[in-house]
């Protein structure tokens, strides 16, 4: 969605009141015209977050992986859980749909329960998760995440700093950044979801909603509070000020997501049976898929039945209850459903068997010079490169691909995606209507 204004350049005679306005009209006028000048993806920033911020669900088992141990079985929590999952495991909103990850929550057998990052991947535990930049990235409406040290000025169009550095200058879809505390370290984002003001117009508190963990959290501080998070740590309060150029090409609606149409909807979690990664998600080819049968409400299982589209792939008579594990190299769309004893077929679930792929060329990446990466997928459409120096955190690069792109099967990558690295992460992200896969390679850069 845009929501750039357009200025027109004819300049009109505006006839002047008369009747002179009391500094509390012209304070509330004021007001009133920041409000109805307030671009709309502003509210739908509010709205997309509190989808990722306000959703409940309860661990069903007692092995899920949290920061410094694991979450509790039986008890209830509100927002996803935080995890900075890379190229490993998924992220929430953008990789999978919320109720993908809903759904693995109910299945005691999940990757949530039986999958630990803790070790593998830095600032992970759990498979499935949320950070901060991708949390905001997400409400933002972005296709994929920035990281929250490019979220500011320095590195983007079409935001600015706010002035004054305070509660009373704050508006929703404004962002929070504090700076790494030392040399490539951490950095953070939050985002400001609501301003409340009295009846004189001065703000008395501003909610702030953020990605930590364990999980998102909804923190409302008074004007006070407020202002004193911002002076700490050297935080800074920024305004876009224009959506489109601070996105530039990467834009939620040209790609299948973030689907915030889906994601805010109320899933039917299938109670007969689910699969390791929950439910309506892709796979890699030849990755296993293991299917657990649960029964919930003992209806007794007569039959399962594996389909690929209108094919009838397996049929499983009595297969009674717990995993059974499958592996389909054959690309494509695939169900999994039960007959019960009386006859009733359960809720499907649904997934994609894909692949993905890229090739690096064989000679040495030469600084400043273009090169070439040869592409392979199957069931699930490249859309972009993603290239991150290992060195600095400052350098990364998004290359969105175009339909020539595909069709050729060869990307050629501009001289100033490496001009700066030694060596580079190369992620290829591929989507298609249940989620996104992503495969990656290092690159080293010759002088």
């Amino acid at each position: 969605m845009k929501s750039i204004i357009l200025l027109s350049a004819t300049i009109f005679a505006i006839p002047i009141s008369m009747t002179p306005l009391c500094a509390d009209d012209a304070a509330a006028t004021t007001e009133e015209t920041k409000a109805e000048a307030a671009p709309a993806w502003q509210s739908k920033a509010v709205e997309y977050a509190r989808i990722m911020s306000r959703v409940k669900w309860t661990p069903v088992a007692e092995d899920m992986p949290k920061r410094g141990g694991h979450f509790t079985a039986g008890k209830q929590y509100t927002g996803v859980p935080y995890s900075s999952v890379k190229h490993v495991g998924r992220y929430i909103g953008f990789d999978i749909f919320l109720k993908t990850f809903l759904a693995a929550v109910e299945n005691p057998k999940s990757v949530l329960y039986t999958e630990n990052l803790y070790g593998k991947v830095k600032n992970a535990e759990c498979y499935y998760g949320k950070v901060c930049s991708s949390y905001t990235s997400y409400a933002l409406q972005c296709g994929i995440w920035y990281v929250s040290k490019v979220h500011g000025p320095r590195f983007r169009e079409g935001v600015s700093t706010v002035q004054p550095q305070s509660a009373r200058a704050a508006r929703p879809g404004d962002i929070i950044y504090t700076p790494p505390a030392k040399k490539n370290g951490g950095s953070h984002v939050e985002l400001v979801t609501e301003v409340i003001r009295n009846e004189d117009g001065d703000v008395t508190h501003v909610r702030v909603e953020e990605s930590r963990p364990q999980t998102t959290s909804n923190t409302l501080r008074d004007a006070a509070d407020f202002d004193k998070h911002l002076a700490s740590r050297n935080r800074e309060l920024y305004r876009i000020t224009d959506l489109d150029a601070w996105r530039g090409g990467n834009r939620a609606d040209a790609f299948l997501f973030p689907n915030y149409g889906d994601d805010s909807a109320t899933p039917k979690i299938n109670r007969v049976l689910l699969l390791d990664r929950g439910d309506w998600v892709p796979y890699a080819k030849g990755q296993p898929v293991k299917i657990n049968l649960m029964d919930r409400d003992k209806q007794g299982i007569r039959t399962l039945v594996i389909k690929r589209g209108e094919t009838t792939i397996e049929t499983i008579k009595r297969p009674g209850y717990g995993v059974i594990e499958r592996t389909f190299d054959t690309c494509g769309d695939y169900t999994a459903h039960c007959v019960m004893n009386d006859g009733s077929k359960s809720q499907a679930c649904e997934f994609s068997v894909c692949e993905l792929d890229f090739r690096l060329p064989q000679q040495p990446v030469e600084r400043a010079k273009p090169w070439t990466i040869d592409l392979t997928s199957d069931n699930l459409k490249p859309i972009v490169l993603y290239f991150k120096n290992s060195s600095d955190g400052y350098d990364e690069h998004n290359i969105f691909l175009t339909e020539e792109d595909r069709k050729s099967a060869t990307v050629t990558i501009p001289a100033s995606v490496t001009q700066n690295a030694k060596k580079m992460q190369v992620w290829l992200i591929g989507e298609n209507r249940y989620g996104r896969l992503k495969k990656r390679y290092d690159v080293q850069v010759s002088d």
